[in-house]
Parts: C-alpha cells; structure tokens; sequence
C-alpha cells in the first residue's frame, strides 16, 4: 500500500493496525500478499507491518548479483523511514536469514526476535539445493516440483491434494514468468555465502526458535545450532508439519508470534 525509497530502488510495504510495532520478513518466493490470511489476527493490537525484500512481490528488481546482507538494510531503511526505533521481528526462512542478520548488526532495533524454519548458514545440503532449483528453473514444471513439494509435509501435501493441484495450475504461470525467475535466482544465489554462526551471540532481544519435525529444507538441527547460539532464546518443535509452517499450522504460528511478541514479561522468578 505504500514505498519508499532504498538506493534509488522502490521498496513496497503494507501497514496495519496500532500497537507494538511487528515486522514480517517474508520467505524466498513469498511477499505481502502471502500473508492475507494473517492480516487481522496480527493486526488486532499491533501495528502490523508486511515488507517485499528487493527482488519480492512488488518491490524493484536488482540489477545483478548481490549479498542477502542488503535485505538486512531495506530492514534498517523501512525503521527509519516509518521513524520506528525498536520492533518486533518475525522471519520465516529465507526471512529468518535477513532477521537474524539484522538482529546482529542492529540489536538496539529488535524487541523480539521470532524465527520460523530457518538456518544460521547456508551449507553444502541447503547450497545444493539452491543450486538445483537455479538449473531447474529453465522450465515451469521442472521448478514447481524442484521447488514446491519439498515445502510441505507429507501429510499435509496429501490431505491437502486438491489444494495443491490448484496450487499447481497458478504456479505454473508465475513460474512461467522469466522476470520472476530472474529474480528467485538472485535471492537464491544471494544467500550463497550467508553464515553468521559465529556472530550469533550479539543477538540481545529475547528470542524464540520454531522448528518443525518435517522441515526437509531446513532440518532441526539448524534451529538447534540457533538456540545453542544465542544467549536468551527458546525452542519450539511443531510436529507434523514441513518447511511452510505457516500454511500448515496457522493458528500455533498466529499464537505463537504473537504470545511472544506481545507478552509484557519475559523473565520470571519461580520460587
């Protein structure tokens, strides 16, 4: 609904709601729209802000190669220009990538820091796979089944067949697009050398981690390496549900942001 400018490219956000301030930080193929489901429940006593990262929905499309690090700046720019000095962030995937970057270079802008089926690095598995989906996007159906089933559980992706043969036929003109496709494989080769393992532990806002027992993108064990990482942070594993947890499991996503975003106390003394 509303721009701003970031470098000379138009960044595209969508603003909700009053309260605490929350930032949605998008998967790699996600933008606003994605989100519409969400919109009232998160918007009910926050000020709800939804945000296309550069080559996203309908922010500007980069010109060349580049680090995921800049997303973390559009992030900073967004704050600054909405003139918002602290907020709660929420990222899934790709999204939790540029939030936990984010939270590292800029602490004193994060309140709390929720971090849905993402990783502290991109390793050989998760390059590999990035790697495939960039060779398979030549053609439209090759990427949908490179890219799409992997998303879900295998329970979801059954009982939901009908919905994902639906899924399926839109896709497939969206994948057919080579503006698109340019752009997923810049996002995709922008998180090639992303690693802040090592930076982790400068990350002060209190901060919970939510995996998904089958996450076959982002296996537990990432979100595990997380936890171990960062000093005040919690863990959370959602069985039967895959990479997209918020698609399979909307109401404990929904819950779970906004218990931790909007709870008035994050330390207790049990005696």
């Amino acid at each position: 609904m509303a721009t701003f400018d970031f470098n000379g490219k138009r960044i595209y956000f969508e603003e909700y709601g009053q309260g605490r301030p929350l930032v949605i930080l998008n998967g790699i193929m996600m933008s606003c729209a994605s989100w519409k489901e969400f919109i009232d429940p998160l918007s009910e006593c926050n000020r709800l802000l939804l945000l296309d990262l550069l080559d996203q929905g309908k922010s500007a499309r980069m010109d060349g190669p580049y680090e995921q690090a800049v997303q973390a700046e559009v992030v900073l720019a967004l704050l600054d220009h909405l003139k918002i000095g602290r907020a709660c962030l929420v990222g899934i995937s790709y999204g939790g990538e540029v939030a936990q970057r984010f939270a590292i270079d800029h602490p004193d802008r994060v309140d709390r820091l929720v971090l849905f089926n993402t990783t502290p690095r991109t390793g050989p598995w998760l390059g590999d796979i990035g790697e495939g989906w960039n060779l398979a996007a030549r053609d439209p159906e090759s990427y949908y089944y490179a890219t799409i089933p992997v998303i879900y559980s295998p329970q979801f992706y059954l009982s939901k067949n009908d919905w994902m043969t639906r899924r399926h036929e839109a896709l497939h003109a969206v994948f057919s697009n080579q503006d698109f496709i340019r752009a997923m494989i810049r996002l995709t080769d922008s998180a090639r050398n992303y690693d802040v393992t090592e930076d982790l532990h400068k990350i002060a806002a209190p901060t919970l981690v939510v995996s998904c027992r089958e996450d076959y993108l982002t296996p537990m064990a990432e979100q595990e390496l997380i936890c171990s990482k960062i000093p005040n942070s919690k863990h959370v594993i959602l069985p039967g549900s895959g990479h997209a947890s918020m698609y399979e499991q909307p109401l404990l996503f929904t819950a779970l942001t906004l218990g931790f975003c909007n709870t008035s106390k994050t330390e207790y003394q049990i005696t």
